[in-house]
């Protein structure tokens, strides 16, 4: 326990003399965010409870902590709200269809020494539990994304108060472009890290590579990172057009430029 009272208080101190006031509240933010992903694992657990509606419910608690609460309520962070539970939802839409035709639910022939002392009556929906699991996954990556375009989009129409909505959206677009490779990559390196122990284990075990492909772990970690991926590229297109959208709506009313 030591060492992670250690490691808390030099994040601690790295957040605050970097960050200033703002690194201060993302330090809280990460506890607040694990607070809400902690509860709903728990609700998660009643069977009476609807995952996907608890996902949807928690996604949308961490985008309000990790932008409203971060960066306060303004023209960038509320753009990037809508953009993050629209995309949320569309990928969740397109998770349920792949994870069920997938059939990757449930546990894998890997995993049968681990639970044969337990029951597996254990009355959730697997399916639901495997789109919650990617979600949950990918919910900080669209956030970061989203925000990513929205702020220097809020930029440009500050500095180009003419500049036109379709103008305005394609920028968008390219600042997206540029930050898509560097996301999937973070969400590949993220998914394959936590189960480079399995890869070793399926080395040593002389798994051919058919076998490893075919098998079921393998196959739900490849969907995972493509689901994820998916949505990491669904938040460009969605961010640009609702930032372009909400800039020059606002600047055609009462102000002739974008507040900053």
């Amino acid at each position: 326990m030591t060492v992670q009272l250690y490691l808390a208080a030099i994040l601690f101190i790295l957040m605050i003399t970097i960050g200033g006031k703002k690194g201060a509240r993302s330090f809280v933010a990460l506890f607040l965010n694990f607070g809400v992903l902690l509860f709903t694992i728990i609700l998660m657990n009643d069977p009476n409870m609807n995952p996907i509606i608890l996902t949807l419910i928690a996604c949308t608690l961490i985008s309000c902590i990790s932008l409203f609460f971060i960066s306060e309520i303004n023209i960038k962070t509320v753009t990037a709200f809508l953009s993050t539970i629209i995309t949320t939802g569309l990928l969740l839409f397109f998770i349920l269809m792949l994870t069920d035709q997938a059939m990757i639910q449930g546990f894998s022939e890997e995993e049968t020494e681990e639970i044969g002392a337990l029951s597996l009556f254990v009355g959730v929906d697997f399916v639901k539990i495997g789109a919650s699991m990617i979600i949950m996954s990918t919910i900080g990556a669209i956030i970061d994304l989203s925000i990513s375009i929205s702020s220097p989009m809020r930029e440009i129409a500050y500095h180009n108060p003419t500049i036109s909505k379709k103008d305005l959206f394609t920028s968008g677009l390219s600042i997206g472009r540029d930050i898509l490779g560097t996301s999937t990559n973070t969400l590949f390196f993220a998914f394959f890290g936590g189960y480079m122990g399995l890869l070793i284990w399926f080395k040593d075990l002389s798994y051919s590579i058919g076998e490893i492909v075919n098998s079921k772990v393998f196959s739900s970690e490849m969907i995972f990172i493509g689901s994820a991926g998916i949505g990491v590229a669904l938040a460009i297109p969605v961010t640009s057009w609702i930032t372009a959208y909400y800039l020059v709506k606002r600047r055609s009313g009462s102000r002739d430029r974008i507040e900053r």
